[in-house]
C-alpha cells in the first residue's frame, strides 16, 4: 500500500492551505499509515512516491521508453481534469454552471470541471498498442477480473486510442519528478505512479523474483489507467503486464454518490468507532461486491452485524460453552454410535441419533474451508462469508433441534449424545473461526481462544474438520477449552450507534 503524492492537484491543494506540497503529503500519508493500522490492514510495504528509491525506477523506467522509441516531443491541447490528473475527450463532459452561474464543462464521470490546456508535452505511442493489448486480453480473459471490466476495456480498444500525453510543463507542474535530460517538462503523474508498482519490487534490478506474477486491486474509476495506459506503457519498456488486475466498484450512500458537497461521505475511523474494527469490517467485506456499487447506511450495517455476527456466530459459541450446558468446559467426546459414518450425505434418512439434517451440515461444513479458499483467490470474498453465514445458520439449526438442555446427564447415552452435539458444534465453531480470520481478526482470535485452539492450529492448510467421524484422532477432544473472555460480539444498539455518530460528527 501507499500514497500517490506528485500531480498539480496536491500542488494546489498545498498552495490552498499555506503549506508546501512535501509538508502536504507527509500529512496526508501518516493519516493513511493511520488509518490502515487502525483497520488492521497489514502491508509488507508502504510506500511513497515522493521517496527516493522510487523516483530513480522512475528514471529509469522514463529511459527504457525513450529508449525504445516511443516518446516524442509534440504540442497537446484539450480538457484538461486537475482532480482526474487527466486529459478527457469532448465524448466525456457535459455542460453545466458553475457557482457563479457561469457555464462550464465537467466530467460526466466524477463531475469535476475541466479546463482548456495547450502545452508541448512528451508524447508516448499508445496507438501502436492496440493489436499488442487486444492480443494480451484475448489470451487472458481472466486479466482484468470481474468479467464486467473485461468487457469494458476491450469496447475501449475498439475505440479511438489517441497518442497520450506523458509529461507536462514545468513551468505549471513543479512538484513531480523532472524528465531526465529535460528540466523543462515534469513526468506526467500517471506514470510516475504506475511505476511504484515496480519500484516497490526492486526495479530495475531485482523486479524478476515478482514481476509479472501480480495483482493489481483497484477501483473501477481508475481502470483505464490501469488496464490501458499501464500493460501498454510496460509492453513499451520491454516488460510483461501484471498478471492480474482485480477491480471494485464504489460505495454509495443511501444511493447517492459519496460527495464532499453532500455532506454524505463516511469517515473509516468514526465508523470504526461506531461498529468495532472487526463490525465494520465485516460489513463491508460481506456486503461489498466487486462488479456494481453497494449501498452503505447506518441502519444497513446494524442490522447485519447484529444479525450475523452478534447473535447467531456470538449467541452459538456463549450456548455451546455455557457451565449449564458444558460444566467441565472442555472439549467432549465424540461418539461414533450417536453419530455413524454413512456413505453419502446426500442420501442420509438419519442413523443412530442423527436426522438426515445434520448429515447435510456435516457434509456442508466439510467442503467450507476449500469453498472459501476458492473465493478468496478468485477475489469474491463476499460470496465466502455468505457460505460461511449460511453454515452458521445451518449450526444454530443443529443446537436447536437437539435441545442438548433438555439431555439428562445421569442417563449414560443421554450424555454420550450431549457430547457429541456439543463436539461437533465446537468442530463447526473451530472451523469458522479459521476461516474467518482475515476478515475479523480481533473475534476470530478470541472465538479460536476460547476454544483453545492453539496459535500453530490456525491454519487453512491443516484445517481438518470433525476428524473422529472419520475415525481419525482428534487433537482437541477432551482439551480443556480456555478462559471465559465474555461476549464474543456485543450488540449494537441502533439508538447508541445513531446517538455516537451524531456527537461524532
Amino acid at each position: 500500500s501507499g500514497t500517490d503524492e506528485h500531480g498539480l492537484k496536491i500542488q494546489q491543494a498545498a498552495a490552498a492551505v499555506g503549506t508546501s506540497p512535501a509538508e502536504l503529503c507527509e500529512r496526508v500519508s501518516g493519516l493513511f499509515r493511520q488509518t490502515l493500522t487502525q483497520a488492521g490492514v497489514a502491508y509488507t510495504d508502504f510506500t511513497r512516491t515522493s521517496e527516493p528509491q522510487h523516483q530513480r525506477a522512475v528514471r529509469h523506467f522514463w529511459g527504457a521508453l525513450r529508449d525504445e522509441g516511443v516518446l516524442y516531443k509534440g504540442s497537446y491541447e484539450g480538457w484538461y481534469c486537475t482532480p482526474e490528473e487527466s486529459f478527457l475527450p469532448e465524448s466525456q463532459l457535459a455542460e453545466r454552471t458553475d457557482a457563479q452561474g457561469r457555464p462550464c464543462k465537467v466530467s460526466l464521470e466524477t463531475g469535476h470541471e475541466v479546463h482548456w490546456t495547450k502545452e508541448e508535452n512528451y508524447m508516448f505511442r499508445l496507438s501502436a498498442f492496440r493489436g499488442p493489448l487486444q492480443n494480451w486480453l484475448r489470451d487472458n480473459p481472466r486479466a482484468i477480473f470481474p468479467d464486467p471490466f473485461y468487457q469494458c476495456v476491450l469496447r475501449w480498444l475498439d475505440e479511438d486510442l489517441p497518442d497520450l500525453s506523458v509529461s507536462r510543463e514545468r513551468s505549471r507542474l513543479h512538484w513531480g519528478i523532472p524528465v531526465p535530460s529535460d528540466p523543462t517538462q515534469t513526468i506526467y503523474v500517471w506514470v510516475d505512479a504506475l511505476v511504484n508498482y515496480l519500484s516497490v519490487v526492486g526495479y530495475p534490478e531485482s523486479h524478476g523474483t515478482w514481476w509479472p506474477a501480480v495483482h493489481h486491486v483497484v477501483g473501477k474509476d481508475i481502470l483505464k489507467f490501469h488496464a490501458l495506459y499501464w500493460p501498454a506503457l510496460l509492453l513499451a519498456a520491454g516488460l510483461e503486464p501484471p498478471e492480474r488486475i482485480l477491480v471494485h466498484s464504489h460505495w454509495t450512500v443511501r444511493g447517492q454518490k459519496m460527495s464532499k458537497s453532500l455532506g454524505n461521505v463516511v469517515d473509516p475511523s468514526v465508523s470504526m468507532g461506531q461498529y468495532g474494527v472487526d463490525g465494520f469490517r465485516y460489513f463491508l467485506l460481506r456486503q461489498g461486491v466487486p462488479e456494481r456499487d453497494c449501498d452503505y447506511y447506518d441502519e444497513k450495517v446494524v442490522k447485519l452485524v447484529n444479525s450475523e455476527l452478534a447473535d447467531a456466530l456470538g449467541g452459538l459459541l456463549n450456548r455451546t460453552t455455557a457451565p449449564s450446558i458444558n460444566p467441565s468446559n472442555t472439549y467432549p467426546c465424540f461418539s461414533e454410535p450417536c453419530f455413524p459414518k454413512v456413505p453419502d450425505a446426500r442420501e442420509a434418512k438419519g442413523t443412530g441419533r442423527a436426522c438426515a439434517e445434520d448429515y447435510k451440515l456435516v457434509a456442508a461444513v466439510a467442503s467450507l474451508p476449500a469453498q472459501v479458499d476458492s473465493y478468496f483467490e478468485g477475489f469474491q470474498i463476499y460470496k465466502a462469508l455468505e457460505c460461511i453465514a449460511q453454515c452458521v445458520r445451518q449450526t444454530n439449526g443443529f443446537f436447536q433441534r437437539h435441545r442438548p438442555w433438555k439431555l439428562d446427564r445421569r442417563d449414560a447415552a443421554e450424555q454420550l449424545w450431549l457430547d457429541t452435539i456439543l463436539h461437533i458444534t465446537l468442530e463447526c465453531l473451530r472451523v469458522y473461526g479459521t476461516l474467518l480470520q482475515p476478515v475479523v481478526p480481533h473475534m476470530a482470535d478470541k472465538l479460536l481462544s476460547r476454544l483453545a485452539v492453539g496459535p500453530g492450529e490456525r491454519g487453512l492448510s491443516d484445517l481438518t474438520f470433525l476428524a473422529r467421524y472419520d475415525g481419525k484422532p482428534c487433537p482437541f477432544e477432551g482439551r480443556q477449552l480456555g478462559p471465559d473472555t465474555g461476549i464474543l460480539f456485543h450488540r449494537l444498539g441502533k439508538s447508541e450507534t445513531m446517538k455516537k455518530r451524531k456527537q461524532e460528527a
